[in-house]
């Protein structure tokens, strides 16, 4: 790129992971650079999504952050958005394990117990016992491995564990199993705990459990993350192409981008910011390793059901629900908004999710069913039979990436089969949160503007 030309950008994708791409471009080369942002949705922000419901703010997509991460406090903060974070009213979750509520399991790793005692009641006594005496066990782990996180916990914890405690939290984040979910993707610090030469799994858990921190383990924004998103559009400062991205080509030093309109952009750096489904045809003609990577990475689907109950509807004080494995609901889990983050207007909202890796159930199930097991599903639990004064159903198909085992070194493959100036950003990188959505796109940026000024 010559200095004395206006360098240009595409972002394909209008998610999180690109608004933020667009908006790091325009920090790093400044108000002359031309900046385009290829998305035909009919707003932006991907999985991030406000809606009014019962005359209230809500978010229908993702709901919350992890407050311990920095990226998004930090980028709140850099927007002069810092005091519209907030966090949760502290009242814990419970989970639904054979037909009964149960509290959820204290210093525990995505539901992976450093103590026996944490599980008293949600499992068995044999179980129990099994998990008390693990630490007695023969053990053996090879640096490296990549189990699944219900192969290790099957064999030292035994079933129920990966049932009742463990299976409950992986369907939330992932929208997928123990069973599918590696290891070393659902929790890290647990890999290197055994990689450094824990003795038991036990010894592993309690060393990388995360040290306590004072206020909310969740954050999220105050008026929905419209508002950040809002920000970001505002400074990034971007032309909005509302049309899909078809195909990426090489032109001259830079990207020549074709359109489902059969439109042709030129930039000079782009990063494709969309979910890995749609990546290998972007780049199969420029990057077909990547392409190849990009299709190993399966995906699953869910459904989100927000109701308005009336106010005064008599919920329980805790934060929500998670399913256990097994159980006769339909939602894998339940959100009491109104309790996790304070009661707001004159209504009780309720978030339910369904779907998960392998079901159909987001993209088949009609509106009409999704309310109806959402009722059900509030009167088995809760014996709640509330008439709801507003709701809303919300669909993410293909939405929900898998980190199976080798998720990592699959995703260290793509990466390195992309050109100068051709980056990706996106939740099924590093990490399926806004946290790591945001690096993904600061990431992108950065290589961008290194790989354009070399040219």
């Amino acid at each position: 790129m010559s200095s004395t030309c206006r360098p240009s950008f595409g972002v394909v994708g209008g998610g999180i992971s690109g608004l933020v791409a667009a908006y790091r471009l325009r920090v790093a080369v400044g108000p002359d650079a031309e900046i385009t942002l290829f998305d035909p949705a009919d707003r932006l922000g991907g999985a991030l999504r406000t809606e009014i419901i019962g005359g209230v703010s809500v978010d229908v997509g993702a709901e919350a952050f992890v407050a311990r991460r920095p990226e998004v406090p930090a980028l709140l903060a850099e927007l002069g958005l810092a005091g519209r974070q907030v966090g949760t009213t502290g009242v814990r979750p419970l989970i639904y394990s054979e037909g009964r509520l149960h509290a959820m399991p204290q210093g525990t790793l995505q539901g992976i117990p450093a103590q026996a005692s944490s599980l008293t009641g949600l499992v068995d006594d044999a179980t129990v016992a099994r998990v008390e005496a693990e630490r007695a066990r023969p053990f053996s782990w090879r640096a490296g491995a990549e189990p699944t996180v219900a192969e290790l916990i099957g064999d030292r914890y035994g079933a129920q564990v990966v049932a009742r405690s463990v299976d409950p939290l992986l369907a939330g984040v992932y929208a997928g199993s123990s069973a599918t979910i590696g290891l070393r993707s659902a929790v890290p610090t647990l890999a290197a705990a055994l990689d450094r030469g824990a003795p038991s799994l036990t010894d592993a858990v309690r060393v990388a459990l995360p040290p306590p921190m004072g206020g909310s383990v969740f954050g999220a924004v105050d008026g929905g993350y419209a508002v950040l998103l809002d920000a970001l559009i505002g400074r990034a400062r971007f032309d909005w192409a509302q049309v899909a991205v078809e195909q990426v080509g090489r032109n001259g030093h830079g990207w020549d981008l074709v359109d489902d309109e059969g439109g042709h952009w030129h930039a000079d750096g782009v990063v494709l910011a969309v979910p890995a489904p749609r990546l290998p045809r972007l780049i199969e003609d420029v990057a077909p390793g990547s392409a190849a990577a990009a299709r190993r990475i399966q995906v699953a689907s869910s459904a989100l059901v927000v109701l308005a109950l009336p106010g005064g509807t008599p919920l329980p004080e805790q934060s929500g629900v998670l399913a256990a494995a097994g159980e006769l609901l339909n939602a894998k889990a339940m959100t009491l908004s109104s309790r996790k983050w304070g009661r707001r207007g004159n209504v009780e909202l309720v978030r339910l999710s369904f779907g998960r890796f392998g079901d159909t159930v987001a993209r088949n199930a009609d509106d009409a069913d999704l309310l109806a097991w959402a009722s059900e599903d509030l009167a088995t639990v809760f014996g709640i039979d509330a008439e709801p004064v507003d709701c809303r159903v919300q669909r993410w198909i293909d939405a929900m990436p898998q980190y199976g085992p080798g998720h990592a070194a699959l995703i260290a493959e793509l990466r390195s089969g992309l050109p100068p100036a051709l980056a990706v950003a996106g939740g099924y990188l590093d990490g399926i949160g806004v946290p790591a959505c945001v690096a993904s796109g600061t990431k992108a940026a950065a290589s961008l503007t290194v790989a354009t000024a070399r040219s």
